[in-house]
């Protein structure tokens, strides 16, 4: 990763989903900085092999982040362990294809809504109360480009991405007294194994890539530096926006 300093050194930061993909790349990045980097998911192994990649000692933490008990025992030991919270990056995300909605069974669509809106919620409310209580913080959420143009096979995944955009905007206005800044970043696809078989498919990505102007596919970093940005002193004076991350794909419309 290119050396682009943020002043994040001695901040402490929670990131979800953090042993792999975007969450990986956003902890890596930011114990760079010299950040006390917290990570969670919902296997202690596959945390503990991701907390081996990322400099330092970071705190690596079980959790279901769309179950209430845990996520008051995750930042509970966070507060306990740095006696504060910083930054929060809400990356848990997941999608199954789906199909139609008026085809979906409710308990796809409760899976899916869990996953990317529900856990956002619980966490960004537990950092919320922490970050009032210092008059300070940053939260950034991952949203999709699907939260934004209706893309078949990803409906309810696009439904829980448009609703967290609306959330980074409530929970801007609620917490702009207390100093706390909340955004999201928006990328179009990136290369992670939670999208590897679109890209992996050379037919596919080709398809893919003609669709963005810039003519790539997004890689991780693209989407590290606008997160690590918004998390910095440099976006104090931003807050309820949304940073789309595609190559200009949604500016254009396919011929």
């Amino acid at each position: 990763m290119s050396e682009i300093k943020y002043g994040l050194d001695g901040k402490v930061a929670l990131i979800t989903g953090g042993s792999r993909g975007i969450g990986l790349g956003v902890a890596q990045a930011m114990a760079a900085e010299g950040a006390n980097v917290v990570i969670c998911g919902r296997k202690q192994q596959t945390l503990d092999e991701a907390a081996q990649a990322i400099d330092g000692q970071p705190l690596a933490l079980a959790c279901h982040i769309a179950k209430e008990d845990q996520v008051e025992a995750m930042f509970a030991a966070v507060v306990e362990k740095f006696g504060r919270l910083d930054i929060l990056v809400n990356n848990v995300g997941m999608n199954l294809m789906s199909p139609q909605l008026a085809d979906l069974d409710y308990g796809l669509w409760s899976k899916i809504i869990q996953s990317n809106l529900d856990g956002a919620f619980l966490c960004s409310r537990k950092a919320a109360a922490i970050m009032r209580g210092q008059n300070s913080g940053k939260i950034v959420s991952i949203s999709s480009v699907a939260g934004r143009i209706a893309t078949p096979a990803m409906t309810v995944y696009g439904v829980a991405k448009a609703a967290v955009e609306m959330l980074t905007k409530v929970l801007a206005a609620e917490l702009a007294p207390h100093n706390v800044q909340v955004n999201a970043v928006a990328p179009a696809m990136v290369k992670t194994g939670f999208s590897a078989p679109f890209w992996g498919n050379d037919e596919l990505r080709c398809k893919i890539e003609a669709t963005i102007p810039l003519g790539r596919i997004a890689e991780v970093e693209d989407i590290v530096h606008p997160v690590l940005f918004l998390a910095s002193q440099g976006a104090r004076f931003i807050t309820g926006q949304t940073i789309v991350v595609d190559g200009g794909a949604t500016i254009t419309q396919p011929l």
